[in-house]
């Protein structure tokens, strides 16, 4: 068994989390998520995250609109919508009870 899958799979599982508390703060162009990912030591490539930003607005979680650029294409600059800070709101819960729940496991003698 190889680390780097292992470690690559954890980072796949929290990807749709980051990407939404990205989000939660205001709108956001593919690039600026992309950099956010980078410069938390997530390596994300387009690749990957355009496929997940399209599955997360399927899903009703976020809503994008089209602004025209001066430099080239227009910019695709995506946003929560109300259920997908709803849905933030328990994913922030979910994320601390899972935290405190590994961090027990991992940090204290297992009683046989």
């Amino acid at each position: 068994m190889k680390i780097e899958n292992t470690k690559a799979q954890m980072r796949k599982g929290v990807l749709e989390y980051c990407i939404l508390s990205i989000l939660k703060d205001g709108e956001a162009y593919t690039s600026d998520i992309l950099e956010t990912l980078k410069d938390a030591k997530l390596l994300v490539v387009e690749g990957t995250i355009y496929p997940l930003l399209t599955r997360l607005k399927n899903a009703g979680l976020l809503s994008y609109r089209w602004e025209e650029s001066t430099g080239g294409p227009p910019r695709k600059y995506y946003e929560l919508t109300e259920t997908g800070k709803l849905f933030l709101k328990e994913l922030n819960t979910t994320w601390s009870e899972l935290q405190q729940a590994v961090s027990r496991v991992t940090s204290e003698k297992t009683k046989k």
